[in-house]
């Protein structure tokens, strides 16, 4: 587990397994622009190109939650009770490309809900803050859809409002808030508007930001690989004696042991039940 939270065992996180703690914070994200996308489809939005956008992000979405509803399910301890006690089977159906279903994703939600409950919000924050590095992907991925959404949706509705505009289709605002978030700008769809453009200087600003932040992150990555390894044992050399840590490293191990011995007796159980 790359970014284990430290914490001493309760009743909620014997039943909780957290993955690394951008990854759950981004999925939760995702979840949560999911569920505002079906209720604005059901209930607020009328504008057939601004409901297109809201479609083509669901579309975008649907194979992420599939991929880490595989990622959980091949990597959980015991599949069955990942699958069944800790509705497993809900990001399954909720991966399927059928509005009907997408109404699980909640169960999604409820997941986060409950590590902000088990481990609190500062444990979580300052376990984000601390591995900001590692999390940087997932997190300017996050804000790259948010803004491509929203973006596309701002435009749309700044646009519509001029007879010379040439962002007028859902695909048409979609590719120009993309080649303007990567500052590429090709000019082929431009604003003609001033609230148009107040919306393309917004999203020109921030495109900058993430694809920056992206840059430095390659960087890192690719640039750097061995440093992180010196530092984590430098690091882990240098918290070996100090008791706290060890009394925290301590815990930690005797946690995942209590999962593993239960789960363990939940197999037993069932094993017996079919003697």
């Amino acid at each position: 587990m790359a970014d284990e939270v430290s914490t001493t065992p309760t009743s909620d996180s014997k039943d909780l397994k957290i993955k690394n703690i951008g990854y759950e914070l981004f999925i939760g994200g995702l979840s949560i622009l999911s569920i505002y996308n079906l209720i604005a489809l059901w209930l607020f939005v009328t504008n057939e190109n601004i409901r297109m956008v809201l479609d083509i992000m669901n579309a975008i979405m649907t194979p992420i939650f599939l991929g880490d509803f595989c990622y959980r399910f091949f990597t959980a301890e015991s599949k069955s009770t990942y699958f069944f006690r800790r509705f497993g089977w809900a990001d399954l159906l909720s991966s399927i490309p059928l509005p009907q279903v997408k109404i699980l994703r909640l169960f999604r939600i409820w997941r986060i809900i409950r590590l902000f409950r088990t481990f609190g919000a500062r444990n979580l924050w300052n376990e984000f803050v601390t591995h900001r590095a590692d999390n940087a992907l997932l997190t300017v991925a996050f804000f790259v859809l948010c803004v491509l959404e929203f973006g596309s949706m701002a435009v749309l509705k700044a646009e519509s409002a001029s007879s010379d505009a040439n962002i007028k289709t859902a695909s048409d605002a979609i590719w120009w808030c993309y080649v303007t978030i990567t500052t590429v700008g090709y000019g082929d769809r431009y604003p003609v508007t001033n609230w148009g453009r107040l919306v393309g200087i917004l999203v020109m600003s921030v495109g900058v930001g993430l694809f920056g932040t992206l840059a430095a992150y390659l960087s890192q990555s690719f640039l750097s690989p061995g440093k992180k390894k010196e530092e984590a044992k430098e690091e882990a050399s240098s918290t070996s004696d100090d008791p706290k840590q060890r009394l925290t490293e301590i815990l930690r191990q005797l946690e995942a042991q209590e999962k593993a011995t239960a789960e363990l007796r939940g197999q037993l159980e069932e094993v017996t039940k079919l003697l």
